[in-house]
């Protein structure tokens, strides 16, 4: 019955009703590109938000994908009616853009802009890329170089999801534009360097949610400046963002080899730790917090670290025969736990928490205490890039 309402749903999107929530689940007889497909469908028809928000980048990002897999031009012209004169103003400005407002979560759409240039050609998609990477020349950083993960409110603090949200389009703007440019190069090297001197655990191999230079948080260990705890969200965010970077590093920079093994090591590290019962990952993955009372598998994360090694399979730096058990348990999860169908056949994504921060005291009852919420973004897009199905047939060959 569940199937069949998902199925049904693959001819019939996107001239769909509103959507009542049934409870219902697909069962895994659904291809990736089928769960692609609906996903894709089913945002369109419940509509999203034109802005240039971190979150609402994230979703594009799985529309890109959907994109490359699909040639569907419906996606594209969603896409493109998305940011065209909402976002992206003709001339080349953003729309409601903020120049003196320094928070790496802003820069995150930027990647999304160069996906547009690099189809299209448009000069105004450049534009509107150069006006955050010059407000990246401005951001504030701590003494170690690192870019604060925004000012004033997070003064000296580096976390890993800024690492996604603005090195990654760093990288890739240099790749694209600046690509002899070893300063720039450098500079974006020194950031996951930063990040894994204060934040990788040795004795786990994972990373705590970020660090304080100052030291002057009530959270910040009082040597290293680390936050006490590994929220897996943000160990998703920068796992992604090291495969979207270190491959398109100039191939004689010192780096690159160095980045691909912090890559490398960490999906070691997050299969060495993929819950045995489930095959997701928990909330909060240090000890002794692996189901702890309150603690729960996490959606959006196990969604990313799946994308991430199924992907790392497909381009070759990971072995399919280490990690692609790992990663089919981990989609299985994804589609049999957090997929839910409404009345209407479209596609409900469940089980995200809807934030987390260190503005506060960074301890355990925080994090749980964060609410869930449905549809949310960053785990949808992830959970669509983890349904490319050319990744799968990578691990599948």
């Amino acid at each position: 019955m569940r199937n069949q309402a998902l199925i049904a749903a693959l001819s019939a999107a996107p001239g769909l009703g509103a959507a009542a929530p049934t409870g219902t689940s697909p069962n895994t007889t659904l291809s990736p590109a089928d769960y692609l497909k609906l996903t894709a469908d089913s945002f369109i028809q419940y509509g999203v938000e034109k802005n240039y928000h971190y979150t609402t980048s994230v979703l594009y990002y799985g529309y890109e994908a959907a994109i490359a897999a699909t040639h569907n031009h419906t996606y594209v012209d969603w896409y493109r009616n998305q940011i065209d004169g909402e976002v992206v103003l003709p001339n080349g400005t953003i729309n409601d853009w903020n120049y003196t407002y320094y928070s790496l979560d802003d820069y995150r759409m930027a990647n999304n802009f160069l996906w547009w240039y690099d189809r299209t050609g448009e000069e105004k998609y450049k534009s509107a890329a150069e006006i955050v990477r010059r407000q990246l020349d401005r951001h504030p950083r701590n003494d170690a170089g690192g870019f604060w993960h925004r000012s004033p409110i997070y003064e000296d603090q580096m976390w890993l999801d800024g690492i996604f949200m603005a090195d990654s389009f760093y990288a890739r703007w240099t790749a694209m534009f600046d690509c002899d440019n070893m300063t720039a190069w450098d500079d974006i090297a020194l950031q996951f360097d930063l990040i894994e001197e204060h934040c990788r655990d040795d004795t786990t191999g994972l990373l705590v949610h970020g660090y304080d230079e100052s030291k002057s948080k009530v959270w910040a260990d009082p040597y290293t400046g680390a936050a006490p705890n590994v929220w897996t969200r943000a160990v998703g965010w920068y796992f992604i963002s090291l495969l979207e970077t270190f491959p398109i590093f100039p191939a004689d920079h010192p780096a690159k080899a160095r980045l691909q093994k912090y890559y490398t090591t960490l999906a070691a590290s997050l299969k060495a730790h993929q819950d045995n019962e489930t095959g997701g990952w928990w909330l909060i993955q240090n000890q002794p917090f692996p189901g702890a009372e309150g603690n729960y598998i996490e959606s959006s994360a196990t969604a990313m670290f799946t994308y991430g090694m199924l992907k790392g399979v497909h381009d070759g730096y990971l072995e399919a025969a280490d990690f692609c058990d790992a990663a089919g348990t981990g989609y299985d999860l994804l589609t049999d736990r957090f997929v839910e169908t409404n009345a209407n056949g479209t596609l409900r994504w469940e089980g995200t928490v809807s934030v987390g921060s260190l503005s506060g005291n960074g301890t355990y009852e925080y994090y749980i205490g964060v609410p869930l919420a449905t549809n949310d973004y960053k785990g949808v897009g992830p959970f669509m890039l983890a349904s490319q199905p050319a990744l799968h047939e990578a691990c599948n060959a």
